[in-house]
């Protein structure tokens, strides 16, 4: 069970992930869980889940990670008060008396459900509390007796208190004379202890009498009363402090505020929530939960309270690959097999950076160094990172540590490597159903150098026919892909993993003639064939960041 301090951390990879970055991720939160008693840790995706990841999840049946695109902190963030919402059938009474209690000048209204209703402010009381010639007000909000009652703090003598006040007016009785110009049939007429007042507001038809300072009720009146199906009420409180009450007895609902209603949920951005703040003149606002409920309120003096989200960087350290509102985050860890990048964080963490093939493997490093043995799925995970990201051993970037990892793995999963290596590769390759956007997107990362920026993407293939038809179908797209991710240049590279080989495409200003600066190769029709190069890290974006470099020079 998760204790109430217990921070929540997201551990998550780098955008349009790959296998690597979601097993990681998963990988990762089940061995920080184990055990922990500071924090609650989720493995999340920044994209779409591909092919080949999903194959690999659904093998072992692990559920994909929820997405996340952006930790820029939400109204979740914030602490939002728990003030819980009331009843329209509340007095007006009732919720004025709350709000002096719990110190607050906003009250929501819901349902038997949580759903939000309308609100009611302080100020909506005093404006009705205002009106003193609304003297029709409690017909009008059609009021229950109940409320008439506990306003007053009345009991009833006569009559039934789950009847409504359905019409007149209210009257004061001052004398016979004058009330026989004065109350109408229906109406609720305040009286004293004169018996010829009492009895003369039955008579005129009053729906019910009020009698005030607790003065008893003769029972001669009580049984004209009865007769003429007349209510009656007695109140402690004197004439004029009842004439000051009466009106609040009328319902919440009928002065609530219910169209227009400036509400928010759980996951609107903070920095959406204070523009709208600053442009009105209320003080707290309604929250929504996940599921359009009703969970509590913020002001603005919540904003300033704000809890930043807290993460675990995986497979990548480099601020273009990162999820967005980054900067708004506070990072803890990063565990990455990359080139140092370009991220800064506001503090010292906890960062592990090793030559290797994998992020997978640094994690089954730690796994051996705190004793844990992963669960068949969990091995399973990592044993299909490392070999996706090294390609079954056959990349320039993989290390002896890397297979070393994989055969224990194997073993934990109970997987044969080049069988179920072929079947996974195969998965990802599968081109049924696709578009040239989801082929584009499932490796595809953003790298800069200076103010250089590009994209390369990678796509892994077992046969020259499934690479074939996967150039035909991304080729056209590349354009359009460098449009939408805002980036001058891009780059693709088409790996057949049997003859270790690339055919490397390319669009954007002089992308040739920075292949052939960085390669030695001469491109056609905007292709450029790269024998043996299969490792975008080690052997595509080193010599295309020099060959950027020498033309920055």
């Amino acid at each position: 069970m998760q204790v109430e301090n217990t921070r929540h951390i997201n551990i998550i990879g780098h955008q349009n992930p790959d296998t690597d970055s979601i097993c990681s991720a998963l990988a990762y939160a089940w061995l920080k869980n184990r055990g922990s008693l500071t924090g609650q840790y989720e493995a999340r995706r920044a994209g779409h889940v591909n092919r080949e990841t999903r194959f690999v999840l659904q093998h072992f049946g692990v559920e994909p990670p929820r997405l996340c695109t952006d930790v820029s902190p939400q109204i979740k963030d914030i602490d939002i008060r728990k003030q819980p919402g009331i009843d329209a059938e509340m007095s007006v009474r009732a919720a004025w008396n709350l709000m002096r209690d719990v110190e607050i000048d906003t009250l929501c209204i819901v349902d038997g459900g949580q759903e939000l209703k309308g609100l009611i402010t302080i100020k909506d009381i005093a404006d009705a509390n205002m009106d003193l010639f609304d003297t029709g007000v409690l017909a009008a909000a059609n009021t229950s007796y109940r409320n008439l009652l506990e306003t007053l703090k009345a009991e009833l003598i006569a009559g039934d208190p789950d009847a409504r006040i359905t019409e007149g007016s209210i009257c004061i009785g001052t004398s016979p004379e004058i009330m026989e110009e004065l109350v109408k049939p229906g109406d609720l007429v305040l009286v004293s202890n004169r018996y010829e007042t009492q009895m003369c507001a039955i008579d005129c038809g009053a729906a019910a009498i009020i009698v005030c300072c607790g003065s008893a009720v003769p029972r001669t009146i009580l049984a004209r009363a009865q007769e003429k199906h007349c209510a009656v009420l007695t109140t402690p409180y004197d004439t004029y402090a009842a004439g000051r009450l009466i009106t609040t007895a009328a319902p919440v609902r009928h002065f609530m505020r219910t169209k227009e209603l400036l509400k928010f949920s759980v996951n609107t951005p903070i920095e959406d929530a204070r523009k709208v703040m600053a442009s009105v003149r209320h003080r707290y606002f309604p929250i929504l939960d996940e599921n359009g409920k009703y969970c509590g309120v913020v002001s603005r003096r919540n904003l300033l309270n704000l809890h930043r989200k807290q993460l675990i960087l995986v497979d990548h350290n480099e601020r273009t690959q990162a999820v967005d509102g980054l900067e708004q985050a506070d990072i803890l860890e990063i565990i990455d097999h990359h080139r140092i990048g370009s991220l800064e964080t506001t503090g010292p963490v906890y960062f592990r950076n090793v030559p290797v093939g994998c992020t997978a493997t640094i994690l089954y490093q730690m796994f051996q160094e705190q004793g844990v043995t992963p669960s068949r799925p969990i091995a399973g995970l990592l044993l299909s990172a490392i070999l996706s990201d090294t390609l079954m051993f056959r990349s320039p970037t993989s290390t002896p540590l890397d297979e070393q990892a994989a055969q224990a793995l194997a073993a934990l999963a109970g997987e044969d490597i080049p069988s179920y290596a072929e079947q996974m590769f195969e998965a990802g390759a599968d081109l049924t159903g696709r578009d040239a956007e989801d082929v584009f997107r499932s490796d595809f990362k953003a790298f800069s150098r200076g103010d250089v920026k590009f994209g390369v993407g990678q796509s892994i293939y077992m046969t020259d026919k499934s690479r074939a038809a996967a150039e035909a179908l991304v080729g056209p797209f590349l354009p359009e892909a460098a449009r939408r991710e805002s980036l001058p240049l891009i780059f693709y590279m088409f790996t057949d993993m049997k003859s270790q080989s690339t055919d490397l495409m390319f669009c954007g200003h002089n992308a040739g003639e920075i292949v052939r600066d960085a390669f030695g190769v001469e491109p056609q029709d905007g292709m450029a064939v790269l024998p043996g190069v299969v490792s975008r890290k080690k052997q595509l974006i080193p010599p295309l960041l020099a060959a950027l470099q020498a033309r920055q020079d």
